[in-house]
Order: structure tokens, then sequence, then C-alpha cells
């Protein structure tokens, strides 16, 4: 395939058809504030050693922090959680107010009423493109026991899951 057929908006459409979950990163900033970022990029890695993944732009307004940072968490977002992931996701205020988090026994940032969380030490980072991987050594993980929808994202768009669970 010629490069000049990869055009970005047709790579960012055809990407647009992988439907995916929506996280939340959080870590604490320069100024210990909890901070957090909305992301569609997780992926599970390893059981043994366990560990997961996700991407983050380099020209992210959160760049720095993540990157400072030696810890991460990643909580994956119920469907009743959009107005939370859109304010994560927008430029601006990433701040978690009080009330949206508690934490992890290493102190890392678990939003309520999140389906799974998981506290991770930066294990490495990889520089991808216009993007950096981070892998993530899990050392804490929880999972909601309640039957709720996952927020998922499909087509450029927050999308409801069909059928029984």
């Amino acid at each position: 395939m010629s490069s000049d057929l990869l055009q970005p908006r047709a790579l960012r459409n055809a990407f647009g058809n992988f439907g995916t979950g929506v996280a939340l990163i959080g870590v604490h900033d320069a100024h210990a504030a909890a901070v957090g970022l909305t992301i569609n990029s997780f992926a599970s890695v390893s059981l043994e050693p366990a560990l997961l993944s996700w991407c983050l732009a380099k020209d992210s307004q959160l760049f720095d922090a993540i990157t400072r940072a030696d810890r991460f968490s990643v909580n994956i977002l119920a469907a009743d959680q959009t107005e939370l992931s859109n304010r994560m996701a927008m430029p601006g205020d990433h701040r978690f107010d009080a009330s949206e988090w508690e934490a992890s026994a290493s102190g890392g940032i678990f939003v309520n009423g999140a389906l799974a969380k998981f506290d991770c030490r930066l294990h490495q980072t990889v520089e991808a493109g216009d993007h950096v991987v981070f892998l993530g050594a899990i050392e804490e993980a929880w999972a909601c026991e309640q039957s709720r929808a996952p927020l998922m994202y499909f087509r450029g768009d927050y999308r409801q899951l069909l059928g029984d669970d």
C-alpha cells in the first residue's frame, strides 16, 4: 500500500471501527493533586508477571505529569460514568474531586464506581511514533461484582452494548 493512500482521517476512521472500553488513568501531579485522563488504549499484557499497557499522545496536556510519575492507576469506566469520561478527555482542569476517588493501598487513585481498578508501578515506557506506550506492573487489582454495563467507544462516540450480560 502506498503511503500517500494512508491519509490521517482514513486511518482514524479505520481505527474507530475497533470498539473499545473506556478507562481513566490516575496519577498524582507535581503538587500531589489527583489528576486523571480518559483513554481507550488499555490492554492486558501478561498474567505472570501481571502487566498491562496503555498509550499516551506526546502532545497530551498531562504528558509531563504522567511521564514524571512512577505509579499510575487504571480505572475501567461503567456506562453511567460518561460525564466523568468527557470531563477528563477535554482540555482544561483534570483534577479529581475528593468525592470521585479513594486511595488504593499504595495511595493510588481508584475512581468510585469504576468496573475494575488497577494500581500499577511503572514497569517500562516505549516511544512509539507520536505516542508513548506505558507498561504497568500491577500491584493491586479490584473488580466490581455487580452486573453493570461498561462504557464503550465506537466510531467516535459512546455506545451501549446490546443484549444481556
